[in-house]
């Protein structure tokens, strides 16, 4: 299972609806997470790593990033995250 990171154009933000999905937000913090469905975000502002048993991913403000249904990994919350989530 792989976390897919991008930087995204405005069209493909706009083609997504990525405006009209809810907002999730974290102050600076650690914690375990285990997905039960994938999800897409895109971040609004924040600095986090989340780290699985396979790669250490750093994300930020700016980032589209999908993680697969099934996935355990640990946040590691630098600076407070403001992001938009989609589940499928």
């Amino acid at each position: 299972m792989k976390i897919e990171v991008k930087k995204p154009t405005q069209e493909e933000l706009e083609k997504l609806n990525v405006k009209n999905w809810p907002i999730w937000e974290c102050e600076a913090s650690e914690f375990d997470w285990e997905y039960d469905e994938d999800e897409t975000c895109y971040f609004l502002e924040g600095k986090v790593k989340v780290i699985t048993d396979k790669e250490e991913v750093e994300i930020k403000k700016g980032d589209l990033v999908k993680f697969p249904k099934g996935l355990k990994c640990r946040w590691v919350v630098y600076e407070k995250v403001r992001k938009h989530y989609f589940l499928e």
